[in-house]
């Protein structure tokens, strides 16, 4: 029988994770970041790299732990739930994903140790204005500069840029489609403009401007740049799910509490039969996302082919059951809960972030319907 609740041990790890960010990133912090140059709290950074937890997935000979994506759902459902402003996904997750699986011996030497550790913060540069998530948005160039490429193009949305030791930039190489390759790039080079944007969700996010940069390393061989990303980020697509997931639980949580605790007419909230509606629509779609994300990240640990369709259905679901859940509870809250004061207002705004962040829903359905029918 297939048993999608996570182990002892896993729950152990969600746990002290939880225990963790309850000390050091308490929501009070979380406001304290918003709009922050640098974009999260170093003393939450360097306890997780002292717990082993930002190289949670990476590979052991590199100080990393090896776990699965089971342990890092775990891991993530926690950091969603506290919306801990941390570039672990940006820096562990993709920029060291994208090494550890097609970087050289030398870079994954030079780097992998210190993003383990949380010395060294890696970030990707992928997005561009005006274009989308697929190969065809790329068209930054890159072009041979002696033994490395020079750099033009500008990319948008980069996070935790002003913390990175590098960029993991996406660069064009060809005409073809899919043309694109990934190199390592210094932030303080000579070229190289930083200039920090602000959105709704008040996260730390960065317009990267690239003009001619030298020195810039090719990651992997020529021409496998797209395919190790779409690898990389398919396995991402699972952890942004959870993250969601843990987002609207809480989101949901504090919801219902208020729910019973206002009161209206001498009774609670929660006895208006469509409040009750309410609350039991958003607890059936938050338990089945986390079902379908538990699912993803077990077909992914074992083997198993259909994970190839359940990590963009779980991001898909999970995004939209956390904005819907987050619309639904600010319903609730009424106009108190858009006021800074209540807590609700910081997971309505993040909610539609994370819907559109690495993947949005058009490009999600893109890769369910292949999946599909390819």
């Amino acid at each position: 029988m297939l048993d999608l609740e996570f182990s002892p041990e896993q729950e152990l790890l969600a746990a002290t994770v939880r225990e963790l960010l309850a000390e050091h990133c308490p929501l009070s912090v979380v406001r304290e970041m918003e709009d922050h140059p640098l974009g999260f709290p170093s003393a939450l950074w360097e306890q997780m790299g002292a717990l082993d937890l930002i190289g949670l997935m990476l590979p052991e000979r590199f100080g990393g732990s090896g776990m699965s994506l089971l342990e890092g759902a775990a891991l993530y459902e926690e950091l969603g739930r506290a919306l801990a402003p941390v570039p672990h996904f940006a820096s562990a997750v993709m920029g060291g994903g994208v090494l550890a699986t097609a970087g050289s011996p030398a870079q994954q030497e030079a780097w992998l140790p210190a993003v383990v550790t949380g010395e060294a913060v890696l970030t990707p540069a992928w997005l561009e204005p005006e274009s989308g998530y697929g190969p065809l948005g790329v068209q930054a160039r890159a072009v041979p500069d002696g033994d490395a490429f020079s750099i033009t193009g500008r990319k948008r949305h980069v996070a935790f840029a002003a913390a990175a030791r590098r960029l993991v930039v996406l660069a064009r190489t060809g005409e073809g489609p899919t043309d694109v390759d990934l190199f390592l790039v210094d932030p303080t080079a000579e070229g190289v403009t930083l200039t920090q944007r602000f959105s709704i969700a008040s996260d730390t996010q960065y317009d990267v401007d690239l003009h001619a940069v030298g020195g810039a390393e090719l990651i992997g061989p020529a021409g496998s740049g797209w395919a190790t990303w779409e690898r990389v980020l398919h396995d991402g697509l699972v952890l942004l799910a959870a993250q969601a997931v843990g987002g609207a639980r809480y989101a949901l949580d504090i919801t219902v509490q208020y729910a019973k605790d206002r009161h209206q007419f001498d009774k609670p909230l929660g006895a208006f039969q469509a409040i009750a509606h309410y609350l039991s629509d958003a607890v059936t779609a938050v338990d089945g996302a986390e079902q379908l994300v538990h699912e993803a990240a077990w077909a992914r640990a074992t083997g198993r082919p259909s994970a190839e369709r359940l990590a963009p259905q779980a991001k898909l679901f999970a995004c939209k059951t956390f904005r819907d859940v987050t619309a639904m509870a600010q319903q609730v809250f009424g106009g108190i809960g858009f006021t800074v004061d209540f807590d609700i207002q910081l997971y309505f705004r993040r909610a539609k972030l994370w819907q559109l962040s690495w993947s949005d829903d058009r490009a999600l359905e893109e890769r369910v319907a292949s999946s599909v029918l390819d």
